[in-house]
């Protein structure tokens, strides 16, 4: 009914039936129609019509004097809302696991805001699944396909995992030849990579490593760091183990056996319209990865 009645005061401030046809591009016959539907709608008649003139009925004139500046103010906050909206500006929330935030994707935040001068950007940074619906948050980073039906997802990147020890704790320990091997060293895990999973290549037999570890942390880098001191063997994201391993300060461990593939998604509700502030720092992260691949 809202759109019949803009077709009213079109109609009114055109003149014609025929004008208002013309000025917004429809037949003069949808237009008849509309107006026709409208007079039915609201129980009386709007307009006296004939072939040579067109003139407002007394409520005619009544309801277009009332909802003429309706209509107006509408339209007015349509385009300014259309302006807000498509302004690549205002502050973006983005919630993202630690390891990424700080890590891979720290270039790309410095580089974002560079190139969009009129956006803010907040970035909580978290291991734990904080709801994306529920914390209001425009954008999240994920690990793992999303499961959550509420949720839209775009793939970014994959990344490997390995398997890595210092050289000083397989000196001590021993090197591990066969993943049940290492059910005997020490396990240090950051969540959520409790389960390790590999698979040999030349039969693609998969094994399962898990239990207790001696060390577990929700945060990768603390990890990792408990890695370098030598206390034990990590399943670490290769984003964090490959510069460690160039420099020899950890080593890879069972090298010939192949570990899941990690895939970075991002996602965000279905329940609101993505910004163009959002829909750009979506796009930038996925031209990022592309030129940066894990």
């Amino acid at each position: 009914m809202l759109d019949d009645l803009s077709l009213f005061i079109a109609i009114v401030e055109a003149g014609s039936l025929a004008t208002a046809a013309d000025n917004m591009q429809l037949p003069a016959a949808t237009v008849t129609r509309r107006l026709q539907a409208l007079e039915r709608a609201l129980g009386y008649k709007l307009l006296n019509r004939s072939a040579r003139r067109m003139q407002l009925t007394a409520e005619g004139a009544q309801y277009y004097e009332q909802c003429r500046p309706l209509i107006h103010a509408l339209r007015q906050a349509t385009q300014r809302l259309d302006a807000t909206l498509g302004a690549i500006s205002g502050n973006i929330r983005v919630l993202a696991p630690v390891h990424l935030a700080q890590g891979y994707f720290r270039q790309a935040w410095s580089g974002f805001l560079r190139s969009y001068p009129e956006v803010t950007l907040e970035v909580e940074m978290s291991n734990e699944l904080v709801d994306v619906v529920g914390s209001g948050a425009d954008l999240a980073i994920r690990v793992g396909e999303q499961q959550d039906s509420s949720l839209n997802q775009k793939l970014l990147a994959s990344t490997d995992l390995m398997l890595v020890a210092s050289p000083a704790y397989l000196q001590a320990a021993g090197v591990p030849h066969t993943p049940g091997e290492l059910e005997a060293h020490a396990r240090i895990v950051g969540r959520p990579l409790t389960r390790w999973k590999l698979r040999n290549p030349a039969d693609s037999a998969e094994v399962v490593v898990q239990g207790a570890p001696r060390f577990q942390a929700n945060q990768m880098d603390l990890a990792l760091s408990m890695a370098l001191d030598g206390l034990g063997i990590m399943l670490c994201p290769g984003t964090m183990g490959r510069r460690h391993v160039a420099s020899g300060a950890l080593v890879r461990v069972l090298p010939g056996w192949s570990t899941e593939r990690r895939h970075i998604y991002a996602a965000w509700s279905q329940q609101r319209y993505l910004p163009a502030r959002v829909r750009a720092l979506l796009d930038y992260l996925s031209q990022f990865c592309a030129v940066h691949p894990l």
